[in-house]
């Protein structure tokens, strides 16, 4: 089979190079619009040949390993392809890609989405084993064939993926409690020092905890805000019911509620037991 990979950053490049270890494909094939990683992913080895939009459409699996915004932007250009190429989309967010896929191509689709990753980018950030062992969220699979269906279940069964199923309503709902909430409050709490603290105070008094939760504000702010606006109204929703959490803990610090403040984060401790 012929992979054509769209987007040869940390996830696309990971999954080139996971593709190649099991000798899934036959040639990888990279599409990127950016200049620097086109040649960066020559040079390290992830894809084997850059091509245009006319040799993705021959390719026999396409990966959409770009943002959310700009895998919706790019489907209307994939509504030639042929009846077996499969499509998959690698997108943080389901319901709006879902409802903009392209009658067309419909049947060939595979909404995914892995849950892994670092919060490097490009193609520098590519790693090995980035997958293995890991969750792929596949969505809405009774509107797709059984030919692509299978064969997208083939394919992350083979790189030793743990597979979930789901409606795509219902995974953006999850996502933005598990996935989207942490990134915000990661973004929310490194700006939040950075406006309060003096970075040469930030560089000697950071230790594990606060390195651990800001972490993930090094992430791509470009493509973030996408994933934000894409699900919004579950975003907003789960950052209320934090917000809820934190002015219930902020008054029980204030009336020196101690007992109670144990009791509260001792069922935080329980979410523990079951990841």
């Amino acid at each position: 089979m012929i992979f054509g990979i769209v987007g040869l950053g940390l996830i696309g490049g990971s999954f080139a190079k996971a593709i190649k270890k099991y000798a899934i494909s036959s040639k990888i094939n990279g599409y990127d619009i950016s200049l620097e990683n086109q040649n960066d992913a020559i040079k390290l080895n992830i894809v084997d040949e850059i091509i245009g939009i006319e040799e993705l459409l021959k390719c026999d699996i396409i990966i959409l390993a770009i943002p959310v915004d700009a895998i919706i932007s790019f489907l209307p250009k994939l509504k030639n392809i042929a009846n077996t190429t499969t499509i998959i989309d690698f997108g943080s967010t389901k319901n709006l890609i879902v409802k903009n896929i392209p009658k067309e191509i419909k049947a060939n689709y595979i909404p995914a989405h892995p849950l892994s990753g670092t919060e490097k980018f490009g193609p520098k950030a590519a790693i090995d084993g980035l997958f293995e062992n890991k969750t792929m969220v596949l969505c809405d699979l009774d509107k797709c064939s059984s030919f692509h269906k299978n064969r997208a279940i083939e394919i992350f069964t083979t790189l030793n993926m743990n597979l979930t199923f789901m409606q795509s309503e219902q995974h953006d709902i999850h996502a933005s409690y598990i996935s989207h909430l942490p990134h915000a409050l990661s973004f929310a709490l490194a700006t939040t020092v950075m406006n309060h603290e003096d970075p040469k105070d930030i560089v000697s008094l950071a230790a594990g905890g606060f390195k651990d939760m800001s972490r993930v504000a090094k992430s791509s702010p470009y493509m973030w805000r996408d994933i934000f606006s894409q699900n919004k109204q579950n975003v907003l929703e789960s950052i209320t019911l934090y917000e809820e959490q934190l002015s219930l803990l902020k008054s029980m610090i204030k009336n020196d509620k101690s007992n109670e403040i144990v009791d509260w984060m001792k069922k935080a401790n329980s979410l523990h037991k079951i990841i």
